[in-house]
């Protein structure tokens, strides 16, 4: 393999795979929250968070972490800023303390925080305003959840914990790696040739990570429990096995669960679904360490691929894309050739390609289960080699066209969707009108 395409591999990976606490939408609006105290350089007097639609759909609903149950953006916001560390990125709301989340809930009582809806900006988008003491602070993330393209105090640029902002509006910021490089055949091609020590730490660490808070979901109730529910059913099925353990770890993750989670495409869901069914598979299969490794990076590098094309936030359920990942995995660990796992991922969008995302909550866990049944079933027809063909609804010629065609799907022809499906959420649409 190219040694450039293999360097901007890793670096895809190494980008990708950062650990988050909590769900990342309410984390980066913590985090925003953080960087303009930070720049404040004093507790702030008032908030004024700033928000695309798809950053208020996916934190309305979601229990914000180290919170002591709260949820929305007021208590993301008011909790970053009086209690996050905007050192420590998404893991923002790790050192928060007891004191700090019994001041958020009075600040929030007491209307320390506006939100405001904000249009024609990009899908993820948080701007959160502080003033106190006669100066105004202001910091602005885009595109990525930690992408912080704006950071200044009194409107001149500043620094906070060694972070300034990068001036950058796009995903792909200058000197990072190329997403649209990717392939199905480089994705293919790498998961076979990378050198396990240059991958070994990043993805043990996501599966060891994601392990721990899936289990944390079987062995206790958080959420609907549909982990839980799944393994009661049937307990010795490796395909139960697998859905149930991704879906535990959105569980409890979705709920609250104050652990970390190694994330994929800006989100842990996303993070969980590409790990912990090819972990499961690993398992039942007596695949070796670095099997399961390789299995790991592939699925990783398809949800990237997939998902490169849907946008960071939108009315297409990001499990969809992670599921097609965790598909590939299997496939891999199963003996599938090349052809067998694109007609996996083939085999996925054509059964859930039109899942919606309506937030951030515990049925979450519920449409990653779906998504994964429809990748296992994916796979098993692939390695059967029955599979959907070109024509059969959005199903093209071959694989990338297929996840091209659904990207626009998600990107474009679902974008009015995702306005109904926030209006109804914020009370704008009475639908029995």
């Amino acid at each position: 393999m190219d040694q450039n395409a293999y360097a901007n591999h890793v670096a895809i990976l190494e980008e990708e795979l950062v650990c988050a606490l909590g769900c990342t939408e309410p984390i980066a609006v913590a985090l925003a929250a953080a960087l303009a105290r930070g720049a404040l350089r004093t507790r702030p007097e008032h908030l004024t968070v700033a928000c695309s639609g798809n950053i208020i759909k996916n934190v309305k609903s979601v229990t914000v972490p180290n919170s002591g149950g709260m949820r929305g953006i007021e208590a993301a916001a008011t909790l970053g800023a009086i209690g996050g560390d905007p050192s420590r990125d998404l893991e923002v709301l790790q050192s928060v303390h007891p004191e700090d989340i019994e001041r958020t809930k009075s600040l929030v009582s007491a209307g320390f925080c506006d939100v405001e809806l904000a249009e024609d900006v990009p899908n993820l988008y948080v701007r959160v305003t502080a003033t106190g003491a006669g100066h105004v602070a202001v910091a602005c993330i885009e595109e990525r959840h930690t992408n912080v393209c704006e950071l200044t105090l009194d409107g001149e640029p500043t620094a906070v914990a060694g972070r300034a902002a990068t001036g950058e509006k796009d995903a792909d910021v200058p000197g990072g790696a190329d997403r649209s490089a990717l392939t199905l055949q480089s994705i293919w091609d790498f998961a076979h040739e990378v050198r396990l020590e240059d991958v070994d730490e990043l993805i043990s660490r996501q599966i060891e990570t994601n392990q721990a808070i899936s289990r944390e979901g079987l062995t206790n109730r958080w959420g609907a429990n549909i982990g839980r529910t799944l393994l009661r059913s049937r307990p010795n099925d490796i395909s139960c096995k697998a859905r149930a353990a991704a879906a535990a770890g959105s569980d409890a993750r979705m709920s609250g669960c104050a652990m970390p989670v190694v994330i994929n495409c800006g989100s842990g869901n996303q993070g969980i679904t590409c790990s912990q069914p090819v972990l499961e598979y690993a398992h039942d299969l007596w695949s070796s360490h670095e099997e399961l490794v390789r299995a790991v990076v592939l699925s990783d590098l398809t949800a990237v691929h997939v998902k490169y094309f849907i946008g960071e936030l939108s009315a297409f359920c990001g499990a969809v894309s992670a599921s097609c990942g965790a598909g590939a995995g299997i496939c891999m660990l199963r003996g599938g050739s090349f052809a067998q796992f694109e007609a996996t991922i083939v085999n996925t969008l054509a059964n859930v390609g039109g899942i919606v995302c309506d937030g951030a909550k515990p049925s979450c866990a519920a449409k990653i289960c779906a998504a994964v049944d429809a990748a296992i079933l994916g796979c098993d027809m692939a390695l059967s080699d029955d599979n959907f063909l070109a024509g059969d609804g959005l199903v093209g010629q071959n694989a990338e066209e297929t996840i091209r065609s659904m990207g626009y799907v998600g990107r474009v022809g679902m974008h009015p969707t995702d306005v109904e499906i926030l209006n109804i959420m914020i009370g704008k649409t009475d639908v029995d009108a």
